[in-house]
C-alpha cells in the first residue's frame, strides 16, 4: 500500500531537507540504496531499504513538500513523524493513504502511538 504525508495547501516555497530526510531514514534502515535520477515529478529521489515485514521504498516529489511511501503501516506512520519533524510548524500535513480510506492532519509534536491512533479512528 502507498501512504502520502503531504504539505496541505502552499508550501511557500519551503522543501524537505533531502540530507536530513536521508540521515533521518538511515537510523532506523541501516543498509538504504538511494535513487537520485529524476525519473518523474513523483520520483525525484527513491530510498529503497529492507523492513523487518520486506522491501520497502519511499520516493519524494519534486516539489520537495510529499513524501511517498511503499511500506507497512507502521513503517509510513515512523517515515510521516520524520517528515513533519523536518517540516516548519506553520505548514499543515496530512497523512493518507493512496486511496484516501483516511485522511489525517499531521500536527507537530504528534508521537507515533498519537498517529496511530488517528489512523485507525478514521480508517
Amino acid at each position: 500500500m502507498t501512504f502520502l504525508a503531504v504539505v496541505e495547501g502552499d508550501a511557500d516555497g519551503w522543501r524537505i531537507d533531502r540530507d536530513a530526510l536521508t540521515d533521518a531514514i538511515r537510523v532506523r534502515w541501516s543498509e538504504v540504496e538511494i535513487d537520485s535520477m529524476h525519473r518523474s515529478e513523483v520520483r525525484s529521489l527513491i530510498w529503497q531499504f529492507k523492513t523487518e515485514n520486506g522491501p520497502g521504498e519511499a520516493y519524494l516529489h519534486e516539489d520537495g513538500a510529499c513524501l511517498y511511501m511503499d511500506v507497512w503501516e507502521e513503517d509510513a506512520i515512523w517515515l510521516a513523524i520524520v517528515f513533519r519533524r523536518l517540516t516548519p510548524r506553520h505548514l499543515d500535513l496530512v497523512f493518507c493513504d493512496e486511496g484516501y480510506t483516511f485522511d489525517v492532519r499531521l500536527r507537530a509534536g504528534t508521537t507515533e502511538a498519537e498517529l496511530t491512533d488517528l489512523v485507525n479512528a478514521a480508517g
